[in-house]
């Protein structure tokens, strides 16, 4: 797959798609100074009810983010898209430091530099509470794992570390 800042406006269904799932994959390797890069130096963000204004703001804001967001699994979704922007429906998992799961639901609003760095991006989400046992995005090691306790027909119990 292209870079993120391969993929350049005009977009196509496809290259939108290309573009989404470049997110999705940086966002899910949760390194700040990564996410970052797909951004402009003075990209202006709406985080539900946090505004700021660059890309060091954005890599301080993901490491606040990450900090508190533990296991964190996202998936994005295309929305629609024009030449220079994209929206997408996203969902992702996370737990706190005791344990309590959570599946956040929201939207986002993209819009793009002719260089293929996201300009300003507006994002709005609600959290869920859920239980371990009713998370959808799992790593390919989850996966092995529930299997093997639904086969052995062993319940799912989270551990949080003290």
């Amino acid at each position: 797959m292209p870079s993120p800042t391969d993929i350049k406006p005009p977009f196509t269904a496809e290259t939108a798609k290309m573009k989404v799932k470049a997110a999705e994959n940086g966002w899910n390797s949760r390194n700040p100074a990564r996410v970052a890069m797909a951004y402009t130096e003075d990209t202006d963000w709406r985080n539900r009810d946090e505004f700021f204004v660059g890309r060091e703001k954005v890599i301080q804001f993901l490491t606040r983010k990450w900090e508190k967001e533990f296991d964190y699994r996202l998936m994005k979704e295309l929305w629609c898209y024009t030449d220079n922007r994209i929206s997408v429906r996203f969902e992702y998992e996370w737990h706190d430091g005791k344990g309590q799961w959570y599946r956040t639901h929201g939207n986002e609003h993209w819009e793009y530099e002719a260089s293929g760095l996201m300009r300003r991006r507006d994002m709005s989400a609600n959290d869920t509470l859920i239980e371990a046992s009713q998370r959808r995005y799992l790593r390919p090691e989850e996966v092995e794992e529930k299997k093997r306790r639904d086969e052995a027909g062993i319940d799912y119990i989270m551990v949080a570390d003290e």
